[in-house]
């Protein structure tokens, strides 16, 4: 079928204003938060109801042009990069919280809803969600699903797949199925916990079940000061090796410091190397015995300060300057990479200090900021992409960074997604029947793969890889090669 004939089935479900095919509007959609990468849609439509979600996704597939979906744009790895001459479904419409529940402390959501909004919506009932990115204030929670999330917090409360306990979603020929329920208790295949995580690849999220907690009774906050990386690299892992388990640990280095300290006047410690932010909470009165065990601690762990805050503003003002971190990198160069590569937490100090070496070795300024607590790297590479070369040099040595975290013992993501930007390092981390099980799943729940094409995988498409033997899906009952 034409061009034409898939935008006049658009047209037929979208109004003027909905259906976005004019150059200028198709701009604003060309890339998410990873810039490097730009590719301009066919067309972008913005539903506002689930039943236009629907029509949409099966016009795409009677048609076979693939889409993407869409929140608020603000992925790091291309995730949400348009397919060249397909279709963006901008979810940022669908934003309601359909449905509070304080005594089963649980939150029915559209996948549009911005992630800090399900806190402040739940605060008056004493409850909060605890994933939260560091992009909290515009991220959307149906983005929050697709790359499952993390955030300052998730060390001890883990990733957005340990607080979604149902979805209804529409898969890529546009069945609507629901995942999961209410209860944290389920019985058969974990599909809601497969959905987490799969990059768009399985199709559209439009309606998300939360689990809410009660707020912490206490939160007890330490900044700590070191002369080095590596110093505070050990440190974090002195924290953990003591039993202690922070709702939060994170790392800021020299270079980030200055960002934040320019952006929002944070009033860091004058000369630290790094800066490490380890956050209690809980009962006040384990969170006290916690406390008093931590500065003890920490006091050994070579700071050169240390500093509690007093109040609640000035624990907000340590936090604000650590969320501020990414964005304001941008005071320290006009264009940064950022990467998010996993080492095990005993090789924290090993990994600073070799990607101190690295930047040094390429010439090129890397600002770390990280999640400590789960050895969840985000090192910011900053370059000049008015100059020749710049970017492909920072490429260069984003790549040397992730096959460092694999040689380690890591992971190339921990929280951004592979999307586009990964793909190359997925035959590095995976074996081949590895690879070749994720594309087989991947072809089982979308068979013309029109949900965001050319994610994830390398190259895009089909690893065609071989096996011996039954496939593992088949073994399992989930695919059938007949």
């Amino acid at each position: 079928m034409s061009a034409r004939a898939f935008l006049n089935d658009l047209a037929a479900i979208f109004p003027k204003g909905r259906l976005l095919t004019d150059p200028s509007q198709l701009a604003a959609y060309e890339s998410d938060a990873l810039t490097a990468y730009r590719t301009t849609p066919r067309a972008v439509v913005l539903p506002q109801t689930v039943d236009e979600v629907v029509a949409a996704v099966r016009a795409c597939h009677t048609h076979q042009v693939p889409f993407v979906a869409r929140g608020s744009g603000t992925s790091l790895s291309g995730g949400s990069l348009p397919v060249a001459e397909g279709l963006v479904i901008g979810l940022n419409r669908l934003n309601r919280i359909l449905r509070l529940d304080p005594a089963e402390r649980l939150a029915v959501v559209e996948p549009g809803v911005i992630n800090l909004a399900v806190t402040q919506a739940a605060a008056p009932h004493g409850l909060y969600y605890a994933p939260d990115p560091s992009s909290q204030l515009i991220c959307t929670i149906g983005g929050n699903v697709a790359f499952n999330s993390g955030g300052a917090h998730c060390l001890k409360y883990g990733m957005t797949s340990n607080h979604v306990l149902g979805i209804k979603a529409v898969l890529p020929d546009g069945e609507v199925v629901q995942l999961g329920g209410e209860s944290l208790e389920s019985v058969g295949p974990d599909w809601h916990g497969l959905f987490v995580g799969n990059e768009g690849l399985f199709g559209v999220a439009v309606e998300v079940t939360l689990r809410l907690l009660p707020k912490p009774e206490s939160f007890r906050t330490v900044l700590a000061a070191y002369r080095s990386m590596q110093q505070a690299g050990d440190a974090v892992a002195a924290v953990v090796a003591s039993g202690l388990l922070p709702g939060a640990m994170e790392i800021m280095d020299r270079l980030a410091l200055q960002a934040a300290e320019a952006a929002v006047h944070a009033n860091y410690p004058a000369g630290a190397a790094a800066v490490l932010i380890v956050e209690l909470d809980g009962e006040a009165q384990a969170v006290e015995a916690e406390f008093q065990h931590l500065r003890r601690l920490i006091e050994r762990t070579g700071a050169y300060e240390v500093r509690v805050p007093t109040t609640e503003a000035e624990r907000q003002t340590i936090w604000k300057g650590r969320r501020s971190a990414f964005s304001a990198v941008g005071r320290l160069s006009p264009d940064y990479i950022v990467q998010d590569g996993v080492v095990p937490r005993s090789k924290l100090g090993q990994a600073l200090a070799e990607i101190d070496a690295l930047s040094a070795r390429h010439g090129i300024r890397v600002a770390n900021v990280f999640h400590a607590g789960d050895g969840n790297l985000h090192p910011l590479i900053l370059f000049d992409g008015r100059q020749p070369g710049a970017h492909d040099r920072a490429e260069s040595l984003a790549a040397e960074i992730m096959r460092l975290c694999i040689r380690l013992g890591g992971s190339i993501t921990g929280e951004h997604g592979v999307g586009m930007e990964k793909r190359t390092y997925m035959p590095d981390l995976f074996s081949p029947v590895d690879l070749d099980v994720m594309w087989q799943l991947r072809c089982v729940v979308d068979d013309l793969q029109i949900a965001n094409r050319g994610k994830m995988f390398p190259g895009g498409e089909a690893p065609a890889l071989g096996h011996s033997g039954p496939h593992p899906l088949e073994r399992a009952g989930i695919i059938s090669r007949e």
